[in-house]
């Protein structure tokens, strides 16, 4: 199956879905990339402030590694492509208006939203009435 682009398609079958785990951010000041591979982060990011690695908390934990806040991931199950427009603005929006905050990371078939693992099921339910506002089941 190909990518979708069309937003309402996006948003009417994105069926989110909280994944097992509770995550962190963690900045390696002179981090550079492949530097902590033995944890395996979920994500890297090169920033000229440092290495920024998306670990699952317990791998950040062990290494004794510093974070603020413990993020749920909730994957879009829906394949979008990365050239579709307002997808992650219309998530971004909706879960603004729920007051939560959302750090979005794409990927090559799936977008991924990190929300406070004490707001993920709120986070799910209010993507999933957006969902069914466009016409999708909500069931995620």
């Amino acid at each position: 199956m190909s990518a979708i682009t069309d937003l309402d398609t996006l948003l009417g079958s994105m069926s989110p879905l909280a994944s097992d785990g509770l995550f962190v951010f963690c900045c390696i000041a002179d981090g550079r990339y492949g530097a902590h591979a033995d944890l395996a982060p979920l994500a890297s990011f090169q920033e000229k402030e440092g290495l920024t690695l998306i670990l699952p908390q317990p791998a950040a934990d062990r290494a004794r590694l510093a974070y603020e806040g413990v993020f749920a991931m909730i994957t879009l199950s829906v394949h979008s492509s990365l050239a579709a427009v307002g997808l992650t603005a219309a998530v971004a929006a909706e879960l603004t208006r729920a007051g939560i905050s959302a750090n979005v990371l794409a990927a090559c078939f799936h977008d991924h939203i990190f929300v406070p693992a004490a707001r993920a099921g709120e986070a799910v339910a209010a993507l999933n009435a957006l969902a069914q506002r466009h016409g999708g089941n909500g069931a995620g």
